[in-house]
């Protein structure tokens, strides 16, 4: 089994293992090299749990890829309250976006017509088609609506946890399933969950419908701790990096999470900005270690 779990994001429903592993491994070395680590890991250190396939449509004739979605297939609840949580984050580290007034925070038709606008044009989401757009926050959605997709992407990563993984590194949606799994493995023999960019401190939308439901303390939920006393849990975040809301998750798990403000450029959410820098190598050669 390999020491290394790399868990990737949204969006890659049109890649597959080997394609994800042939852009994670170089970056995965060029951060531990900045760390000054003595190893560089090799094909066999290191398994792409990889579940975006469950996203992808069936393929038919005449009828390939991301379905042609529009605004009005953003649906009234969950996927308008995130995709306004969007536009409010990058309106705070973007000049060029339009900030939400408070008529647009109300959940309309014109509001989400407006979100959308407005993030078509923000540096984050530059070069992103609107139908993707919308099929990532469908993504969020079904994984934490969809009992048989959220159990299906979990054995994903669960299969890949054994005796020998000592390192878990988790990009966007996959630090969700990340934590779920580790949580779900009372005993592994992690040492080290890295996330990059993750949306696990987003509350009521991700943070209150986390496996295992966190613990209310007072008015603020207490996330459950993914493993054992020997777990160290370094996540990084960019300040442009919109699906990262919460920046901070010491409030939502506790203070032993080490978080960290990361740049990565205009790639603020690029998987492979988080893991050529060198907090993200370091914590990854603490956990090999």
């Amino acid at each position: 089994m390999a020491r290394v779990v790399a868990v990737h994001g949204i969006g890659k429903q049109l890649l597959g293992e080997r394609t994800l592993l042939q852009q994670w491994l170089p970056a995965l070395n060029d951060g531990l090299k900045r760390a000054q680590a003595p190893d560089r890991l090799g094909d066999a250190d290191v398994a792409m749990a990889f579940y975006g396939d469950l996203f992808r449509p069936q393929g038919e004739f005449l009828a390939v890829g991301d379905p042609p979605y529009t605004a009005t297939d953003v649906t009234e609840g969950f996927e308008v309250e995130l995709l306004l949580a969007w536009w409010s984050a990058a309106a705070a580290s973007d000049p060029a976006v339009v900030p939400p007034g408070a008529d647009t925070l109300v959940s309309t038709p014109r509001s989400v017509q407006a979100a959308l606008r407005a993030l078509s044009g923000s540096r984050f989401w530059a070069g992103v088609a609107l139908r993707a757009m919308i099929f990532d926050l469908k993504q969020v959605h079904a994984y934490l609506t969809d009992p048989s997709l959220r159990a299906q992407a979990l054995a994903r990563v669960a299969e890949h946890i054994g005796e020998d993984a000592r390192v878990v590194v988790a990009h966007s949606l996959g630090s969700v399933i990340a934590y779920e799994a580790l949580c779900a493995r009372p005993g592994h023999q992690v040492r080290a969950l890295v996330t990059l960019g993750s949306p696990l401190g987003i509350p009521n939308l991700i943070l209150h419908r986390l496996q295992p439901a966190p613990v209310q303390l007072g008015e603020q939920p207490l996330g459950v701790w993914p493993g054992g006393q020997r777990l160290v849990w370094t996540n990084l975040a960019d300040d442009g990096d919109v699906v990262a809301l919460v920046k901070d998750l010491r409030p939502s798990f506790g203070p032993h999470v080490r978080c960290a403000r990361v740049d990565n450029g205009s790639h603020a959410h690029d998987a492979t900005a988080y893991l050529t820098d060198r907090l993200c190598g370091q914590a990854i050669k603490d956990g090999l270690a």
